[in-house]
């Protein structure tokens, strides 16, 4: 009987785990050069960790188990309760603005679909400790940073940026109580998903002063952030929170990522736990989801037992990117080819036992090395070699056996030259 993989999971042959190997690479190497250090944790820990960040209604949407002592626990969904939890437990000895970054394997139980899988890594961004725009700027702009270096332009891709605390600051200038917000939070991050009517049915039930929501929905629909003005009295929330998202705006534009944001009040986010600024990143073409998301996220700490300190972070998932990327032509041509540098070729069968001994001593000089199980010709050998896209082949034929020479051959251009075995060897040592 044959078993499939579980289905929203995947299985990574050689070709795909090369894509995901440089998809991850380039999400490290970004992240260390914009500052960022990696970290990691455990892959389940206790179920009440999501429940405190996300609420009773994360236990349908995730992977849980009891272990043999009756405790709860969760195979993680995200990482970001696992960070507020380590900074937690060493709060005093971390210096600040903590910039910490990692590439967890997450499990979800959703249901599969286009870009959303069961199992999938995450890129996740984090500035603990620094509450200014300038850190949701940084973490912005280095989320950009990787998706312009694996060659995504402006007129790919958005940066889709508003905030959650100006959100709060209009709705309470127009009237709605605070009580209400949470709920009316979750309609307004629909928005973008659902056809006009239904979302203005949705506000109608959340709202059911025309007025308000006429506001509401003049509001959603700014795209400069100079027009709130206009929408409401600017009390000092309105104006505080306009002023933060100028600075992230100004930041990004100093930093020459300005092309490829916008103001975007239909970002909204749909975790409650977003404090200030949040944003989105889509393809222009809106064929598919967000390709990462993220914001403020003031109180995570607080909520899991720990002083107030301010944070800020994003997280991408590899699926959506890996269609956009595939999509624009940008997978294939960068990801990197098998390569081996040296294919040992055993031209006389005699020599078998210094085939081992070279192959060997190349690995052990930290180069790759590879050589055929099969006694094949030498044709046959060499056409392995080109299989496997081999730089050089290094020969033990006739030449070896008289005067310890190896043939080197280059095989992009097909040059070859006659070496001494034991300064060839040295020379890769060296």
């Amino acid at each position: 009987m044959k078993i499939p993989p579980v289905k929203g999971t995947r299985d990574f042959y050689p070709p795909d785990m090369a894509r995901r190997n440089w998809i991850i690479d380039g999400w490290k190497k970004v992240s260390l050069r914009n500052g960022f250090e990696e970290y990691d944790g455990p892959i389940f820990e206790y179920l009440s960790m999501y429940q405190i960040k996300s609420g009773q209604e994360i236990v349908e949407q995730l992977f849980s188990l009891q272990d043999r002592g009756g405790r709860d626990l969760a195979i993680r969904p995200e990482i970001t309760p696992t960070l507020a939890r380590m900074i937690n437990q060493q709060i005093n000895a971390l210096p600040r603005p903590i910039k910490w970054f990692s590439v967890p394997r997450l499990c979800r139980a959703e249901k599969p679909q286009k870009g959303r899988l069961r199992e999938f890594f995450q890129w996740n961004l984090d500035i603990v400790g620094d509450g200014s725009g300038q850190a949701d700027a940084e973490v912005i702009f280095t989320t950009l940073d990787y998706l312009r270096a694996v060659g995504l332009t402006s007129r790919d891709i958005r940066a889709k940026i508003s905030s959650r605390k100006l959100l709060a600051a209009v709705l309470a200038n127009i009237g709605i109580p605070a009580d209400k917000l949470d709920p009316l939070y979750a309609v307004l991050d629909k928005k973008p998903k659902l056809p006009p009517e239904t979302f203005q049915a949705m506000l109608a039930e959340q709202v059911p002063d025309a007025d308000q929501a006429r506001k509401i929905l003049e509001f959603m629909s700014l795209n400069s952030v100079e027009r709130i003005a206009e929408l409401t009295q600017a009390d000092e929330a309105v104006l505080n929170a306009v002023a933060d998202l100028k600075t992230v705006f100004d930041v990004l534009k100093w930093m020459g990522v300005e092309e490829y944001c916008v103001f975007d009040p239909g970002i909204v986010r749909g975790l409650a736990y977003y404090t200030g600024v949040v944003f989105e990143i889509h393809d222009i073409a809106g064929e598919l989801r967000a390709i990462c998301g993220g914001g403020r996220y003031d109180n995570l700490l607080r909520d899991f037992g720990g002083p107030w300190i301010p944070a800020t972070g994003m997280g991408m998932g590899d699926a959506v990117l890996e269609i956009l990327l595939q999509e624009k032509g940008l997978l294939e041509a960068q990801v990197p080819k098998r390569q081996i540098e040296h294919f040992v070729v055993l031209a006389d069968p005699s020599l078998l036992r210094e085939l081992y001994r070279i192959t060997a001593q190349i690995r052990s000089s930290g180069h790759s090395a590879n050589f055929s199980y099969k006694a094949g010709g030498l044709s046959k050998q060499l056409k392995e070699a080109a299989g496997q896209n081999a730089q050089k082949c290094v020969i033990l034929g006739q030449e070896y056996a008289e005067k310890k020479q190896l043939v080197v051959k280059d095989m992009g251009t097909g040059e070859q030259a006659l070496v001494d075995a034991e300064q060839f060897l040295a020379s890769l040592s060296s």
